[in-house]
């Protein structure tokens, strides 16, 4: 058996990850740690979901200089911000242990936060390329002192229209840096990287060149507009754990909205929300307290969620590569997983056109969601609910030895023996303060009453005598 060790790994950092949990490698960190721990550029083809993070980051840890403020040392480029997240959260607590920090950078955030992570030092920079743009012109931060630079899912970089800023960002280190690529496939445009920047890199290949389509069950249903929100519905309530895919982000917010009122527990991420909004819903599908994510194709590269048993293609994808990539979100893992497309009556021949270049091909036929298989899903509650369930239950305990209350809410002494009466100025009293002197005064003066006003003529007495009194001074004058 292989051990991390064996690939060059520090005894230290082997035992962190031992710590952690982790202590064989994934076939990629094989192929990759050796080379990269020697410092030669690599070309790596990979799937996500592979194990590639810690393939270049473990190097980066072990080969990362110290860094002097706004002057990294190493860089990760990332094509969304949901990837630059998922990266530094993987790397963070690794590096944390040997005073190195991780710093992510992505747009739709503050630049202040970012500028003063820069001011304080970082080794270790993630960033997505036109955040990076912005903060070199600047002046935040300078790539001179960058010795390893990875392109993770170049590929998808690529398809984004990030080639000419990755360019101008690796020419902005002045030395020659180590190049490491990752990416799902080496097309035309990772290719012309490759032979721009790399030096006889190291060729890797791991998994197929392409996502299968064969440990996937595909369904292409055949709907009117009007049933599509019914048969989602009815499909992730059977499969389980799902993620649905729409064109654009006013198709994503409006079919929340509609499954929300089915009572579906999901999250939205499109490219109109803000990151602490992206983050938000990433959290609570990644943890459990949804059951359905909706997503724009934002959301179809570069995350690495475990569970899906589902993937519904609501709107039609562009292309069969855009299929693949949404489609890949299930069946990972040596897992099955089910692939359903909606398909209105004008796109049977964007299908067709899609199941040839994919290399399946399956007939058009009406939608069935009760004949899928049954996934259970268990929901797990947020935190501040179970906080104040308990709350609650606590309450409950303290109040069992308590008397019955009235339905005024004051104590019920009917049943018991009384107690000496309790009242607060606090606005939850059963009543106000006020009113309840009120009260006081008022029986005061029905006793009174009763008794025969003696009160009443005591008062008057004191007055008479007063008067008579004043009136013997005037008559003296």
């Amino acid at each position: 058996m292989v051990r991390f060790s064996d690939l060059g790994i520090g005894s230290d950092l082997v035992q962190t990850l031992s710590d952690e949990g982790i202590s064989e490698p994934f076939e990629v960190q094989i192929a990759a740690i050796p080379s990269a721990m020697e410092g030669r550029d690599i070309c790596c083809r990979a799937p996500t979901g592979s194990g590639k993070t810690l393939a270049f980051g473990l190097p980066l840890i072990e080969r990362t200089p110290r860094a002097e403020p706004n002057r990294p040392t190493s860089l990760i480029l990332t094509p969304t911000r949901e990837l630059a997240e998922q990266i530094r959260n993987v790397l963070g607590p690794l590096a944390g242990n040997y005073g190195m920090d991780v710093l992510s950078v992505y747009g739709g955030t503050s630049y202040g936060k970012q500028r003063k992570g820069l001011d304080r030092g970082v080794e270790i920079l993630v960033a997505c390329p036109g955040r990076l743009l912005d903060l070199m012109e600047k002046r935040a931060l300078s790539l001179e002192d960058v010795g390893i630079v990875v392109l993770d899912e170049a590929d998808r970089m690529a398809d984004m229209g990030f080639m000419e800023p990755v360019c101008d960002i690796i020419e902005s280190c002045s030395n020659k840096p180590q190049m490491i690529l990752f990416s799902a496939t080496l097309d035309d445009d990772v290719s012309r990287l490759v032979d721009m920047y790399q030096d006889d890199p190291e060729i890797i290949g791991v998994g197929p060149e392409e996502i299968s389509m064969d440990s996937m069950e595909h369904l292409f249903w055949k709907v009117k507009p009007y049933m599509k929100t019914e048969v989602s519905v009815k499909s992730v309530k059977r499969a389980g754990r799902s993620i649905i895919f729409c064109r654009t982000r006013r198709g994503v917010d409006r079919l929340g909205d509609e499954m929300e009122d089915d009572g579906i527990e999901l999250s939205t991420l499109h490219g109109g929300l803000n990151q602490r909004q992206r983050d938000r819903a990433m959290s609570k599908f990644t943890s459990g307290r949804s059951m359905v994510l909706i997503a724009t194709d934002v959301a179809a590269r570069g995350i690495d969620i475990e569970g899906i048993n589902c993937v519904i293609h609501y709107d039609p994808p562009d292309d069969a590569k855009v299929y693949k990539h949404r489609s890949g979100r299930t069946a990972r893992a040596g897992s099955t997983g089910v692939v359903i497309s909606l398909v209105k009556g004008n796109e049977k021949r964007r299908y067709d056109r899609i199941q040839k270049a994919v290399g399946i091909k399956k007939r058009f036929s009406d939608p069935h969601p009760d004949d899928l298989e049954k996934k259970e899903f268990k929901l797990v509650e947020p935190r501040s609910k179970r906080v104040k369930n308990k709350h609650q239950q606590r309450s409950q305990r303290r109040d069992s030895g308590r008397r019955e209350r009235t339905s005024t809410g004051r104590p019920d002494y009917s049943k018991r023996g009384k107690r000496k009466k309790r009242y607060s100025k606090s606005n939850d009293s059963p009543r106000n303060w006020g009113e309840e002197n009120n009260e006081r005064r008022n029986r005061r003066n029905s006793r009174n009453q009763k008794r025969g006003g003696r009160g009443n003529n005591r008062g008057n007495r004191g007055n008479n005598r007063g008067n008579r009194g004043n009136d013997r001074r005037r008559s003296e004058r």
